[in-house]
């Protein structure tokens, strides 16, 4: 494919860009060519770009100034020494940089020298051949493909190739390296065996890069159709355990006098798989991946039980504190995650058993606005193969879908607290606000959800004194 000025066009807003594009570079006498992403999505058929990279030979920011302008954006974001420019233009984020040579420090991914050059030794510094593509935005040739590296090729076979040795691109910028796996995974590509090679030597490179980053890239493969792609060439390629490496502790079978247990790491990637089949939630599938976080250091072995991963589920919970701010997840990401992770056994359990209002409002007044969420990770959950036990167990578990479903039921428990309010039991134990009034509070809601007190005030003040002995002398 020589051309491509037909798909340039056929999105109203990013043609729009595109044309004052060419108008500027007409202009200005400014050589500019779309690169990158934004050329690879075309040529594969993803139309829902919102990025567009523009490269410049020449002056970059006089073309960013001019082309801000013609698209009434009054902003212009600039990294000078990178000679990178960005117009935040509503729904479209557009940046343009000149071609140039970059060189690096070893302790940094940020480039320490940027030297001004031409388009193809600016492909060439690129990360893969599948990114290393260029279509014209000049007026006479618009659309025209410049394609040194023969990165059509490599796209069409469906492979990863780096223009430089790997260990050269990898080295001046580690990030690359997972940016490879997410590729691989999103686009279901094949590595380059060099490139599998190059990660494992040079895995540890990875601990220069912000977890912010880091972070970027895992919830990326998360949201692609078959995350468990990604997390496998995580595993075959050592950057697991410096990316995540309570995940990178979980394979292996244990055998003991006969009795083994799950492959951790193998069931967890399967419920991941299971959860993107689900939903195209993020959040749920982050909550699969770390559903057993807490079960390698939980496990033991019971002479007369065999395998057991007591308690993992709460411990789980516990453990996502400190992996959330390692991640710098947003708080309320953590909270989700401990949520779910928290209370992933307990509509199981409701499932194996009778089931009663009583546990099934517990569970719901628990999860709060996540119980859809919590049950979809539930349903993901199995990974029997046994057709027998999956009939079994989803009889049960429909049952328990159900009632949560009944809108009364839902209504209740959404707007279900103490009848006791904060303020009454400050002043009836001379109180200020803290850790002991929450604690009245949560044991008062704990009694009427077992259904010892009615849910009404004079039950909830009565029984307040009840138990403020148990509370103030702890």
């Amino acid at each position: 494919m020589s051309n491509i000025s037909e798909l340039l066009l056929n999105n109203p807003d990013y043609s729009k860009i595109l044309k004052k594009a060419t108008i500027v570079s007409a202009e200005l006498d400014i050589p500019a060519y779309l690169v990158g992403g934004s050329v690879r999505d075309k040529l594969i058929g993803k139309d829902n770009s919102k990025d567009i990279d523009l490269m410049v030979e020449k002056n970059s920011e006089l073309f960013s100034s001019e082309l801000a302008k013609k698209l009434n954006v009054k902003t212009l974001i600039k990294f000078e020494k990178f000679y990178t420019y960005r117009i935040p233009y509503p729904d479209i984020e557009i940046e343009i940089a000149a071609a140039r040579k970059e060189t690096y420090n070893p302790d940094s991914r940020k480039p320490n020298t940027v030297t001004l050059t031409s388009i193809k030794e600016d492909l060439y510094r690129r990360d893969f051949t599948i990114n290393a593509i260029a279509a014209s935005l000049m007026k006479d040739n618009f659309g025209e493909i410049y394609d040194p590296l023969n990165g059509i090729s490599d796209l069409n076979k469906g492979l990863l190739i780096t223009p430089k040795d790997p260990d050269t691109t990898f080295s001046d910028d580690p990030l690359r390296m997972l940016r490879a796996i997410r590729f691989a995974t999103t686009l279901n590509f094949k590595l380059d065996d060099k490139i599998t090679s190059s990660i494992k030597k040079q895995a540890e490179r990875i601990k220069i890069i912000s977890y912010e980053r880091i972070t970027t890239e895992i919830i990326k493969i998360l949201s692609s159709e078959k995350p468990s792609i990604g997390f496998y060439k995580l595993k075959e390629t050592n950057l697991l355990k410096y990316i995540f490496p309570e995940i990178d502790i979980m394979p292996g079978v244990e055998v003991i006098n006969g009795h083994s247990h799950k492959d951790v790491f193998i069931h967890t990637l399967e419920v991941v798989d299971n959860a993107a089949k689900l939903s195209n939630k993020m959040e749920i599938r982050f909550a699969a991946l770390v559903h057993d976080i807490a079960k390698p250091p939980t496990k033991k072995y019971y002479k007369n039980k065999g395998w057991t991963f007591h308690g993992h589920e709460e411990i789980g919970r516990r453990m996502l504190k400190k992996v959330a701010r390692r991640m710098k997840l947003p708080n309320e990401l953590r909270d989700y995650l401990m949520t779910l992770t928290k209370l992933h056994l307990r509509p199981i359990a409701l499932a194996k058993k009778n089931i009663s209002d009583k546990a099934v409002r517990r569970v719901m007044y628990e999860a709060g606005e996540y119980i859809d969420d919590l049950m979809i990770l539930c349903r993901a959950d199995i990974t029997t193969k046994d057709p027998k036990k999956i009939r079994k167990y989803m009889s049960n578990f429909e049952r328990v879908e159900a009632l949560m479903q009944d809108v009364k039921l839902r209504d209740e428990m959404r707007a279900f607290k103490s009848p006791v309010d904060g303020h009454i039991i400050m002043k009836a134990f001379d109180l200020k606000e803290g850790k002991l009034v929450g604690l009245f509070k949560k044991h008062i809601e704990d009694a009427i959800l077992d259904c010892k007190i009615n849910n009404d005030y004079e039950s909830a003040y009565k029984y307040m004194f009840e138990i403020k002995d148990k509370i103030l002398t702890n």
